[in-house]
């Protein structure tokens, strides 16, 4: 590269011409070449001197100038001029600013135009790096399309035409395969600034893939008429999408599905054959969860709002339909719905139904020593524990068919009774065990819990401060309370830590309060000599 052997005018050409290859500014361009021309300037007169290029953005002219810093402190002869220096050069320049020399055009030699071409390609690639991610920054969400470049081992690169994107093995459907020049849709799931230039990382797999596939073939979702609510997907082989209408005379799964499956077609096509379940989204959880499930059928619904479980009951012979080949229905509706599910039959949920009313029934009848039909009547009321029996208000109890409020007081009479028997033979099997008093007195621990620390080992303030939340509620097991609760318990238990914290200092006094401390000591003392002398006189 010679700056001398381009005319004006083709530098300009150049430049232009690399900005419309590169998709890049023409001002970025001509920046590298300045850029370049001065590293090549400071090879030929020195690395240590200040010199630098400029083109003319309308002729092409290229000037070359060395500055000279004027200073009152020179720290650098080459770099900086004393302010007599330079204003002996240049009347009435003062310091901080610069003395200019114009240089002559240089004539680059081989190993100074090779240096500056590589100045203005690396500067040309960090050009194109930076629009490269201006570009995509903002288009994480989108589809977009390209054709393999490469694939390695999985790992497919695909030429979007002003970038590159990567697709990772994981994120390709199952059996999927790619070979050079295969034309690819991908999902734009992130776009990263990488010191190699930007990253975009484009997946098929990902459950919004499939959501914006449908967007594009269904014109109500496009126009926010339909939304989609959730998806959940078993890449390549199932899939399940939740939509919502907001338009009441329109059928959100009919439009999805489309005149005699068209849309859902394109989508199964674009998806390698992957089967999608289009399923009306509900804010009723028990009713999304049981859509959820088609094409199972759902007899009963229990919902336990605490651990985000939900126990679903199907008929004997739709077991399997409901569970799915290797689970796969269950899990795809637990990942549409966000409930763990359980899925039981109605004969297994039947007799576990039986089992709870025996034990509690036996419990009623052993603790309250009545017979099974007051224990019976209790069940079908809803009591289920002996605190229930023990503390709830005579009226409910009296209201009981065949019960009266003597009836009533007696029951919550001998539940008191059972319950205070049981808190002593915890209260001395804790004392069996070592359990402190201290560990007693936190607010939350009842005697069965304090127990069932003793066994395990926790039987100090230190033992249970040192727990995590999540090892305590192992410990406890059914006892355990919530989240909140366990962790204000550990909490309480690790309070007796900062109480060896040293108190903070009282301030000192005010100067002048020591001053007229200092005074009165001074009066009291003087008093005390005064006082002595009289009495040594008498």
């Amino acid at each position: 590269m010679d700056t001398t052997a381009l005319s004006r005018t083709e530098l300009l050409q150049v430049a232009d011409a690399v900005a419309r290859e590169k998709s890049i500014e023409r001002e970025e361009v001509l920046d590298a070449m300045e850029q370049a021309i001065s590293k090549a300037g400071r090879a030929k007169y020195g690395h240590e001197h200040d010199i630098r290029a400029a083109i003319d953005r309308k002729t092409g002219e290229v000037r070359l100038r060395r500055y000279r810093e004027v200073t009152d402190e020179i720290e650098n002869e080459i770099t900086q001029l004393s302010v007599s220096e330079g204003q002996a050069r240049q009347p009435g320049i003062t310091a901080g600013e610069f003395i200019i020399e114009e240089l002559p055009p240089i004539d680059l030699g081989r190993i100074a135009a090779q240096t500056a071409k590589q100045v203005i390609v690396q500067k040309v690639r960090e050009a194109e790096r930076q629009r490269q991610y201006r570009e995509y920054k903002d288009r994480a969400g989108e589809i977009v399309n390209g054709i393999v470049k490469r694939n390695e081992f999985g790992n497919v690169t695909i030429d979007l035409g002003r970038a590159e994107a990567m697709m990772r093995r994981d994120e390709s459907l199952p059996r999927e395969s790619f070979r050079t020049g295969d034309r690819v849709r991908g999902y734009i799931y992130d776009v990263r600034e990488e010191q190699r230039g930007p990253q975009i990382f484009v997946s098929r797999s990902h459950p919004q893939f499939m959501a914006m596939l449908f967007a594009q073939e269904v014109p109500e979702i496009y126009d926010s008429i339909i939304e989609i609510k959730a998806v959940a997907r078993d890449p390549g082989s199932r899939a399940k999408i939740g939509v919502i209408s907001h338009d009441s005379s329109i059928d959100p799964v009919g439009a999805c599905v489309g005149m005699r499956g068209s849309r859902v077609q394109a989508v199964v096509s674009e998806l390698q054959g992957e089967k999608i379940d289009i399923i009306p989204w509900s804010p009723d959880s028990a009713t999304f969860v049981v859509n959820a499930l088609a094409p199972a059928e759902v007899s009963k619904v229990v919902l336990d709002e605490e651990q985000g479980r939900i126990e679903v009951v199907v008929p004997d012979e739709q077991l399997s339909l409901a569970i799915g080949r290797r689970g796969q229905n269950v899990r795809l509706a637990s990942m549409l719905t966000g409930w763990d599910i359980d899925i039981m039959t109605e004969e297994e949920e039947s007799r576990r139904r039986q089992e709870e009313v025996r034990t509690r029934s036996q419990l009623f009848i052993e603790a309250l020593d009545v017979d099974d039909v007051i224990a019976h009547l209790l069940i079908a009321e809803g009591f289920i524990s002996l605190d229930q029996v023990a503390f709830v208000p005579i009226e409910e109890l009296a209201r009981i068919e065949g019960f009266d409020e003597d009836m009533a007081e007696e029951l919550r009479a001998r539940a008191r009774a059972h319950l205070e028997e049981i808190d002593r033979k915890n209260h001395e099997r804790r004392r069996e065990l070592g359990v402190s008093d201290e560990l007693a007195e936190i607010q939350g621990l009842t005697s069965a819990v304090l127990v069932t620390l003793g066994e395990n080992g926790i039987k100090t303030l230190d033992n249970l401060g040192d727990l995590a939340s999540d090892e305590l509620i192992e410990v406890l097991g059914e006892q355990a309370p919530d989240h909140a609760e366990v962790d204000a318990i550990i909490m309480a238990a690790r309070a007796h830590w900062f109480d060896d914290e040293p108190e903070p200092q009282p301030e000192p006094a005010p100067a002048e309060d020591e001053m007229g401390a200092a005074e009165a000591g001074d009066a009291t003392q003087s008093g005390e000599t005064a006082q002595s002398g009289e009495t040594a006189e008498a």
